[in-house]
């Protein structure tokens, strides 16, 4: 029992520093602000976009919870909803370059 909730929490930590790093090098290279979309100009960007949301999107969903609202409060339940999210997406996406990772060099 314990092993698989070391595993999961592997997961987690590898997609969510993955999804960090990610964004903060697509901010680097194209210099505007990560968000989650899938508009394009042509096709590829589009997908392009679409695959930036899914590596990148732990990241993106965890800072939009911590958005102020007015009068410079945070919102918890906006807090934790969105780190419900970010956790578990960063558990898939983990899975994902975890999961290539060994597929490639095993």
């Amino acid at each position: 029992m314990v092993t698989e909730l070391m595993l999961a929490g592997f997961l987690m930590a590898v997609g969510f520093s993955v999804a960090g790093a990610c964004t903060h090098l697509y901010q680097w290279l194209s210099h505007q602000q990560a968000m989650l979309r899938y508009d394009g100009r042509t096709l590829l960007h589009c997908f392009g976009h679409l695959v930036m949301s899914f590596i990148c999107g732990p990241y993106i969903m965890l800072q939009l919870g911590w958005h102020q609202e007015k009068g410079g409060t945070l919102s918890v339940s906006s807090a934790l909803i969105s780190a419900m999210v970010a956790f578990g997406w960063s558990f898939i996406t983990g899975l994902f370059i975890v999961g290539t990772f060994l597929a490639i060099f095993n």
